[in-house]
């Protein structure tokens, strides 16, 4: 069978059109990947976070200061005794004050069921964006959700 040029181009025109669709597709999904960091603009030991979250975790974060903290941690849910400095939001999971990125990378890549957010209570000196030298706390990271509360890991 012989096509003429006249409906070689429409085809083409078709895989074009696809790959102009899986281009915005993957836009999108890169977009939804965003994470926004909401912090008090008067502490400084957030933007050492978000320091650290961007090397580890590859990923920008939109950060935004906000003088209501509180109204910020009610509304994603985060306990009370969970609070800590800053609260962000990456790929629909809450994450509550200097919680390591490679608990944040096993979050996102588990994401395990029941689970709404990651904290770390308080700022424990030695968690990301509380270096202090040598000086370090134990602390955990704590999951919370649907399931209740539960250690996620544990630094000694």
């Amino acid at each position: 069978m012989n096509m003429s040029k006249q409906h070689r181009v429409p085809q083409l025109s078709y895989v074009g059109a696809a790959l102009l669709m899986a281009l915005a597709a993957c836009s999108g999904a890169a977009q939804a990947a965003g994470s926004t960091m909401f912090r008090d603009p008067n502490c400084g030991c957030c933007k050492d976070w978000a320091e650290h979250f961007t090397e580890n975790m590859q990923s920008e974060v939109s950060v935004q200061d906000s003088t209501d903290m509180t109204a910020i941690k009610d509304r994603h849910g985060v306990p009370r005794d969970l609070r800590s400095c800053h609260t962000m939001i990456v790929e629909g999971y809450v994450i509550e004050g200097h919680v390591p990125a490679t608990d944040i990378a096993r979050l996102l890549r588990e994401k395990p069921e029941g689970v709404a957010g990651l904290a770390v209570a308080g700022m424990p000196v030695g968690s990301p964006g509380m270096e202090m030298g040598d000086h370090k706390q134990p602390y955990q990271v704590i999951a919370f959700g649907a399931n209740g509360l539960s250690v996620f890991s544990n630094y000694n």
